[in-house]
């Protein structure tokens, strides 16, 4: 007995001095996502009037493409992952720092700003097609990049954050996220009724109508069935989905006013690309896995095991340490500087960044991929959440190339 009670002594003495002693080693770097904003600004500021090539102006006018698959991806190489968790002892003393929200919140004003310069220089500026094209993209990249703010502050349960939430999904007019991805996708995933849960052997290209119109569905869906136990219409004004679609409406019909009629691709592009970009984060996060089905025709219940994970540094710092993703999934309210690693989560290779762009590629992305998911359930194909489509031969040949390149390769580096 008084062993035991020794022990719990040790335990809440090392717990009290976890809390005092034990301080965040990331906490200045978590402004690498505002970061990104302001960076857009610093992009959008820099072009200027082109006359034939210019390859300064070009790599200017494409920097969101280049940063995103190819600085985050290299530094994340570089710096390499982190597995430590905050210790347990920590957390109440970090969860109740407001510094860490407000890094979140500040995201938003540098959105909008950067937002406003891109649009300005893609009508103001003499650029070629091509650089036109770029800068759209670019600002794409970062609205889309915004979807992770919003998914952040979306999970809290204050109007503020949630207003917030809505506010930076309006440039991609993605205010349905909030909606499907909280009581949607948060319940479904990895079974056959998630939109945002893609199949071992679905192509992104596959996958991505499927969660997009998906995703708006089930959104529609869930916001109606909200609004009838209230006894209100669909078109009540406490309707979440009107509120966003409103001021991704009023966004649209100001840029319209200040730039005219030319902002219409910009508008379209930036947009299209931002959800795409988010719905390719989707793609990656539980490819391939499956929850159980039990007799009386629930789910079990959702474990590490059913996302893949990553601790690659630099793109948890840019994403609210959403690469682990396990622990959000079991804890959706938990703030992102409190998410832990687990060692049964099934890993990425690499950080998400880098797994954006082979994802695009089909046959690279079933030669990475497919053996890990075997190997996940241990050979078992019947725990693996499958595509109701076999590959074509012609894919099947692809992805057997390309299996063989990547073996070649694994072997030059021995």
């Amino acid at each position: 007995m008084t062993k035991q009670l020794d022990a719990r002594a040790l335990e809440t003495i090392k717990a009290v001095t976890d809390s005092v002693l034990w301080q965040d080693p990331k906490r200045q770097f978590w402004l690498f996502s505002p970061a990104l904003p302001l960076l857009g600004c610093l992009f959008a500021l820099s072009l200027r009037d082109q006359d034939g090539i210019d390859v300064k102006n070009t790599v200017t006018a494409w920097a969101g493409i280049l940063f995103i698959h190819g600085v985050i991806p290299v530094a994340d190489l570089v710096i390499g992952d982190d597995n430590s968790n905050p210790p347990e002892g920590a957390f109440e003393a970090l969860e109740q720092d407001q510094y860490y929200q407000r890094i979140a919140h500040a995201f938003i004003p540098l959105q909008y700003a950067a937002l406003g310069l891109f649009s300005y220089q893609y009508i103001k500026r003499d650029l070629p097609w091509y650089n036109h094209l770029g800068v759209a993209v670019t600002a794409g990249v970062m609205n889309g990049v915004a979807i992770n703010t919003a998914h952040e502050l979306g999970h809290k349960s204050d109007r503020l954050n949630r207003v917030l939430s809505r506010i930076s999904l309006a440039p991609t007019a993605y205010g349905h996220f909030a909606i499907e991805h909280n009581f949607g996708h948060h319940r479904w995933v990895a079974t056959p009724r998630d939109p945002a849960s893609s199949h071992y052997n679905e192509s992104f290209w596959q996958f991505l109508p499927r969660t997009v119109f998906g995703g708006l569905r089930s959104a529609i869906d869930i916001e109606t069935d909200r609004l009838a136990r209230k006894n209100q219409s669909f078109w009540h004004q406490d309707n979440e989905l009107l509120q966003g679609w409103v001021m991704s409406a009023v966004l649209y019909a100001v840029m319209y006013k200040a730039f005219g009629k030319k902002i219409v691709p910009f508008i379209a592009i930036q947009a299209i690309y931002g959800f795409s970009l988010l719905e390719a984060v989707n793609y990656l996060e539980h490819y391939g896995l499956l929850r159980e089905q039990r007799d009386d025709g629930r789910y079990e219940r959702t474990q590490p095991e059913h996302s893949w994970n990553s601790n690659h540094v630099v793109t948890n710092l840019f994403l609210y340490q959403l690469q682990r993703h396990s622990d959000h999934h079991a804890h959706p309210t938990r703030v992102y500087q409190l998410l832990r690693h687990f060692k049964e989560a099934p890993q990425l290779p690499s950080g998400y960044a880098s797994m954006i762009m082979p994802a695009y590629i089909p046959p690279l992305w079933f030669a990475i991929m497919n053996k890990r998911v075997r190997e996940h359930y241990d050979g078992d194909m019947s725990k693996v959440h499958q595509h109701h489509k076999l590959p074509s031969p012609r894919m099947q040949w692809a992805t057997d190339q390309a299996t063989k390149g990547l073996e070649w390769l694994a072997r030059l580096r021995k």
